[in-house]
């Protein structure tokens, strides 16, 4: 079983991350990948800059996915997010989950990547032609990462 999580200035790999998901694990029946790019928001953002708390994030992210874990039926899980200055369009984060059953690999992705967007700490900052500002939580996400308090877990 291989967990991991990678913060890092440069992009990714998708199909690496993907072929390294399941490399030698003929248990895996399922996987279920979350990509999200930088949005340009109409055009209006030119670029996004992302702060972090180095070592702090990474524990907050492992501790998300051993909440998946604890939740789902996961044989690997992988999240990497970028920081940095980003263009409208790059990656800006993965996350790669492996189970024997796409149920649980559905699920433990959208829970892995609701919570990173609400619970893990980074720091964003649009730079537009107006000006900048930092990116302030919205409601949506916070709604969406609650839901989970009340949701079914797996089945196993």
């Amino acid at each position: 079983m291989s967990f991991s999580v990678l913060i890092q200035e440069h992009d990714f790999d998708v199909a690496a991350l993907q072929r390294d998901l399941v490399a030698g694990n003929t248990a895996v029946g399922a996987t279920a990948t979350f990509v999200g790019t930088v949005r340009g928001d109409s055009g209006s953002v030119l670029r996004m800059e992302l702060e972090h708390y180095p070592g702090m994030t990474e524990r907050c992210i492992l501790d998300i996915v051993e909440l998946a874990r604890g939740r789902w039926s996961l044989l690997a899980a992988h999240v990497i997010h970028r920081v940095g200055a980003l263009a409208p369009g790059d990656q800006i984060v993965y996350v790669g989950v492996a189970s024997s059953h796409r149920g649980d690999a559905f699920q433990a992705c959208e829970f892995i990547m609701d919570y990173l967007k609400t619970r893990a700490p980074f720091w964003k900052k649009e730079f537009t032609a107006k000006g900048s500002r930092w990116v302030a939580a919205r409601d949506s996400d916070n709604l969406a990462a609650d839901r989970w308090d009340q949701a079914p877990r797996s089945n196993r």
